[in-house]
């Protein structure tokens, strides 16, 4: 529930483009083609109620713990809420139209005509919880920050292309551009912006002052820290933006309590306890068998499935190339081939999801049938450094739907690694040397081993010496940040308008950065001139094109064992919520809950 894991997801647009905005006729607001749901006069977002009311103590959980209040760097894990309570950017996004934004901290946000910088004239409500102005100079000092070395390195790469920041007034700062890129200024409108004075006084780094409650512009202050076991937030009273359109109807609850648990299970039971109020279920198990019960039959627990419109993206088992185990790409296919898909979703997910076949699944994104056209002559350049299947082969899931069957897999998995030179003794596959090969898969919840385990078994039959194990959530996400790993289970998400983000996903200058999305250290020049392809799109033609060129590429390198998506969110809740009529479209369920509010307020 980081600010990162909201980058991850910001981009769901639909993929057209036109010129620049006219700052005049859309200062309150900026689209990436000029369109925008909601006129200057606007009151409310749609998915937002009239009827809300403020009140209550809304309890939520998390997996793992915490050891700082600084969301921002990279060492250490902050606590779930911390980037979206009381921090703030410039302006925030629309969550029921494609990739819009409107100002907060920002009142009126102009492009230049030249596409080549933008300008944010500041509320001159908007304060931090210390009643402080916030000034183009914290605006000017958060973007010097978060591009420096003390902060996470994805901003570094997120805002890459913003040079620099020129304050022109008090409550006027410009942002210009190394480069003309299609969404920059929607990116610079993410910003999130930090006081000043507060880190000046509290130094940024890692390093600084620990558990130091921060000060921020948001609806909420932290309550109390028990350190690494929860943390409570306080509805700020004196909250500026309360009455902001894009304010209104949310943030209903008086207090918001994060409890720490060792793992998903556990949280299951207690939830099931009622030791908080609102879970979203990504494990099929928990959702069919776990939550049942009394409290379930009398609607007390109420389970649902709400609809959504994001792009799935790719789910996989990614493989770490910077281990010699997987530098083969034969290999890599070889292990493909070794996972059941179909008897995975049957056996233990009750067939509730769909098969990955896609880095861009259930989107237009995604590369169908062979590449013509635009999307060819993106790839025609590096036909000599590119598997042959890119050109001759549409995606393909590796299925054990008739007439193929799991048996043809493995023969074929055993014929690709025997050309490797690798053979079996003693049943257990070594290459020329003698030399198993063997890797461990890394896991951060016990609930996941149910899914390895027949996947590590069906390996151990073609002779891999395959193991897994569970660790601590902060040891995982430490050696995660680390690239200490063989395999670990990742998400790659997606939006309709793919662009800055795909270049910490893939891209070589990523691929040594601790922290960055690069997980399988991907070095290929390919990859990188194709993620240039998608950043630098002027038209929705080309950036279509250039995804699914990558989509080929990605997908026949083998970097991955794709998974599988489910296309709606699996929530279930204790009974204490009223809320909006209308849903967005493209939201996470974290962001849908703070458009409710408690029954009875």
């Amino acid at each position: 529930m980081k600010i990162i894991s909201y980058m991850l997801f910001v981009f769901l647009c639909c993929g057209s483009f036109l010129a620049p905005v006219d700052p005049a006729s859309a200062a309150h607001g900026v689209s990436l083609d000029g369109k925008l749901k909601y006129q200057a006069n606007f009151t409310r977002f749609d998915y937002t109620s009239p009827e809300a009311k403020v009140g209550g103590d809304l309890i939520l959980h998390d997996i793992g713990s915490f050891d700082k209040m600084n969301p921002f760097t990279l060492k250490g894990n902050a606590p779930a809420g911390l980037s979206e309570l009381v921090f703030e950017p410039l302006a925030v996004k629309s969550l029921d139209e494609p990739f819009a934004m409107y100002g907060l901290i920002a009142k009126d946000i102009e492009l230049a005509v030249d596409g080549l910088s933008v300008t944010f004239i500041l509320n001159p409500a908007a304060r931090f919880s210390d009643e402080s102005p916030v000034t183009a100079a914290d605006v000017k000092f958060s973007l010097d920050t978060l591009k420096s070395g003390a902060a996470h390195p994805f901003y570094q790469s997120y805002f890459h292309d913003i040079a620099s920041a020129e304050i022109k007034a008090p409550d006027t700062i410009v942002f210009h551009f190394s480069r003309k890129n299609r969404e920059l200024h929607l990116i610079a409108c993410e910003l999130p912006v930090l006081s000043k004075t507060f880190y000046e006084k509290h130094p940024f780094s890692e390093e600084g002052e620990g558990l130091t409650v921060p000060v921020g512009s948001g609806p909420y202050t932290v309550k109390e820290v028990i350190a690494g076991k929860s943390i409570s937030y306080q509805r700020n009273p004196n909250y500026w933006g309360e009455q902001q359109p894009t304010r209104r109807g949310m943030f209903n609850f008086e207090t918001l309590t994060y409890k720490y648990y060792k793992d998903q299970v556990v949280a299951v039971e207690a939830f099931k306890a009622h030791d908080f109020d609102f879970l979203s279920v990504n494990i099929a198990k928990q959702w069919v068998r776990d939550l049942s019960g009394p409290n379930f039959e009398s609607r007390k627990i109420i389970k649902e499935n709400l609809a959504h419109r994001n792009n799935a993206g790719m789910q996989g088992f990614v493989m770490n190339l910077r281990r010699p185990v997987f530098q083969d790409r034969r290999v890599r296919q070889a292990i493909n081939l070794a996972f059941d898909f179909e008897w995975t979703n049957k056996s233990l997910f009750f067939d509730q999801y769909t098969q990955s076949n896609s880095y861009f699944s259930n989107s237009d994104l995604a590369a169908t049938g062979l590449p013509g056209g635009l999307e060819l002559s993106y790839l025609m350049p590096f036909k000599d450094q590119l598997p042959a299947e890119v050109f001759s082969t549409p995606l393909t899931p590796v299925t054990t739907k008739a007439p193929a069957s799991f048996r043809q897999n493995l023969n074929l998995a055993k014929s690709l690694l025997q050309e490797e030179g690798y053979t079996v003794k003693d049943n257990i596959l070594v290459d020329a040397a003698g030399k198993p090969l063997a890797f461990v898969i890394l896991l951060v919840s016990a609930s996941f081993e149910r899914v390895i385990e027949p996947d590590v078994k069906n390996l151990q039959r073609l002779g891999i010496q395959a193991r897994y194990r569970t660790i601590d959530p902060a040891l995982y996400s430490l050696r995660v940040k680390d690239f200490d790993f063989d395999m670990v289970v990742n998400t790659y998400g997606q939006s309709q308008s793919p662009g800055n983000e795909q270049r910490d996903y893939w891209h070589s200058s990523a691929a040594g950065r601790p922290g960055s999305r690069n997980l399988m250290g991907l070095k290929d020049p390919v990859v990188d001139a194709l993620v240039d392809r998608i950043i630098y799109a002027t038209e929705s033609q080309e950036l279509t094109a250039a995804c699914r060129a990558l989509d080929r590429v990605l997908w026949y390198g083998y970097y991955l064992v794709p998974n599988w998506y489910v296309g709606s969110h699996r929530l279930a809740y204790w009974d204490l919520f009223s809320r909006p009529q209308t849903l967005p479209l493209y939201y996470q369920p974290d962001q849908v809950l703070l458009t409710w509010w408690m029954k009875g307020k």
